[in-house]
């Protein structure tokens, strides 16, 4: 399916959302007929976005050129997040090898961690990458629990933790006080790291939050945290920044702004629930947003930190 049907509406909660957005710019379906859709990373270079389908165990490209929708790559290791690195190679957390890859220039694919301290991580959710080239992903154990995003397992690791990756290939544990870590990214100037807990969707009342980390001096650790937003619809899956420091987070009835103070200053509502985004096209200013089985997109007001 390939179509620009509007499907949306915005609800403002706040005064300070209305120059988030253009008043004409409707949402716009790109894509539909998926299981799952995840982890979308823009590729400026090539003008195109992809996006990872778990259950269908593939990935799919959408071309911003010509508005065609092709399989990426199939199979896919029941892959889930995408981003792109500072060199703009594809970066993926892949649920079946329980590993973060990185598809080089070339097309081949490089092993970055499948394992900490000689235990296979859980299965990786999502993944960003540092101004120095480090990489940090969320590890919960959602690709082993069922067949239906990977291979049933048991766990070789105690707990879902996040991770960082140095370019030396050294990974160390960053953060291990969260029930099932899942969305991450930076504040602009990389001081703080988000993470989303969405432990509510096995334990019963459970945390459905984003919690903002404080980073140490180097950058490579953190110092304390606070609860930043707790979601009021399902849960905040994965999200993305925008260079006045509002978040850009999925949830039951689409995408949630929130600025820096933790307030929903308002939302785009999306008619599935919506798993993660990325700001993405010529001027990073327009909103690709992986719904359940479909692909949206609506120009902003404002534009993301980075690509990916």
């Amino acid at each position: 399916m390939n179509n620009t049907e509007a499907v949306s509406s915005y609800e403002i909660l706040d005064s300070d959302f209305e120059q988030c957005f253009i008043g004409h710019a409707k949402v716009e379906k790109l894509w539909s007929g998926g299981r799952w859709c995840e982890g979308p990373a823009w590729f400026a270079a090539g003008r195109y976005l992809v996006w990872s389908d778990i259950p269908n165990n593939r990935m799919m490209r959408w071309d911003e050129c010509s508005g065609s929708v092709s399989e990426f790559r199939s199979p896919s290791d029941y892959s889930n997040g995408n981003t792109v690195d500072n060199q703009g190679r594809l970066v993926t957390c892949e649920h079946l090898t329980r590993s973060v890859t990185r598809t080089e220039i070339d097309g081949t694919r490089t092993v970055i961690a499948d394992s900490y301290q000689g235990r296979r991580f859980n299965s990786p959710n999502d993944v960003v990458v540092k101004s120095d080239d480090s990489i940090w992903f969320t590890d919960p154990d959602y690709g082993i629990l069922t067949d239906y995003e990977g291979d049933a397992s048991d766990a070789e690791l105690d707990s879902c933790c996040v991770y960082r990756v140095d370019p030396d290939g050294s990974v160390s544990l960053v953060i291990d006080a969260m029930l099932k870590p899942n969305g991450l990214a930076f504040s602009p100037d990389e001081s703080y790291l988000y993470v989303s807990d969405t432990g509510a969707s096995h334990v019963p009342a459970g945390p459905r939050h984003i919690r903002r980390f404080e980073l140490d001096v180097d950058g490579t650790g953190v110092l304390s945290d606070t609860v930043l937003c707790e979601c009021t619809k399902g849960m905040f899956d994965g999200f993305r920044l925008d260079t006045g420091h509002r978040l850009w987070c999925s949830a039951g009835d689409g995408v949630h702004c929130i600025d820096r103070s933790g307030r929903i200053i308002g939302k785009i509502h999306i008619p599935e629930t919506v798993s993660n985004v990325t700001l993405g096209g010529a001027k990073r200013n327009r909103l690709f947003i992986c719904a359940t089985s479909s692909i949206y997109s609506v120009y902003l007001a404002v534009n993301g930190t980075k690509l990916g």
